[in-house]
């Protein structure tokens, strides 16, 4: 090979025109976006001072409502959040085990397997706002709404990381529990269950997770929780208000997430 070839293939390739154009392109994007900003409100108030009544709000929380152990207080409304995120994630779980047998091809025929993946895909696709929606048409706005909605929102999630998992099930354990004279029951209880329950926990707690993020977002369309107040409280700009829950939803999700990051850490490392 010759030094000229070497010194080319050496060489770094000129990307500055594909960097200006991409610049060029992105800034326009933001000038576009830009257009469409407005600084004041329909109250005529300006944008720069609804921004620091936000922020001295949210600094300053309502420390009477942040403490209320009434109904309309936020430790009562964050409970009805944990319920909500919990016993969907529960109920998601319970029926995802089956349905997530019968995705997995290596244990039910193939046709039976991918009928079952479309139908997860199905589910997977809408997205939670929108089951949120149609179950209070059903059931009217509340907490049963917001369970219904993210056991099925759920359903989709785990069912898929469950089939995966059950697709990497080592069959030399249930070999050898064959060979040894293990019946079907005994091969399951044995051989299936012990090496898919960590991963399952640890999905289903993972699930949980973002249930709790996700059923704060449904009491936005009313589907209980502590999003339905959150949003009176911006909508009638009581920002001291805003910011007790906000603070509640912080120490609450912090808290939610260090006992799981230690519960599944202790599942996958046994």
């Amino acid at each position: 090979m010759s030094e000229k070839v070497k010194k080319k293939l050496n060489e770094e390739p000129n990307s500055r025109a594909y960097i200006i154009v991409s610049s060029l392109i992105i800034l326009a994007m933001l000038i576009w976006s830009l257009s469409a900003v407005q600084g004041r409100d329909t109250t005529g108030t300006g944008g720069l001072t609804i921004a620091k009544n936000i922020i001295r709000g949210i600094f300053n929380p309502d420390t009477a409502l942040l403490l209320n152990f009434t109904k309309q207080g936020v430790i009562y409304m964050l409970l009805e959040t944990i319920c909500i995120a919990f016993l969907g994630t529960i109920i998601g779980a319970i029926i995802s085990i089956p349905l997530s047998f019968l995705a997995s091809s290596n244990i039910v025929p193939v046709p039976v397997s991918l009928a079952t993946r479309f139908l997860i895909m199905m589910i997977r696709t809408i997205p939670s706002l929108i089951y949120g929606l149609m179950f209070i048409k059903v059931t009217g706005p509340g907490p049963f709404a917001g369970l219904l909605t993210m056991s099925f929102t759920s359903i989709g999630m785990l069912t898929k990381l469950f089939s995966d998992t059950i697709a990497d099930l080592n069959k030399s354990i249930l070999e050898s529990l064959a060979a040894l004279g293990c019946n079907t029951f005994e091969k399951i209880r044995y051989g299936v269950i012990p090496q898919l329950k960590p991963n399952f926990l640890s999905t289903t707690i993972y699930r949980f997770d973002m249930n709790l993020r996700d059923a704060t977002t449904l009491g936005l369309v009313g589907a209980g929780g502590i999003g339905s107040p959150l949003i009176f409280a911006m909508n009638s700009y009581r920002w001291n208000q805003v910011g007790a829950i906000l603070l509640g939803l912080i120490i609450l999700v912090l808290l939610i997430e260090f006992f799981s990051t230690k519960i599944r850490t202790k599942l996958v490392r046994g």
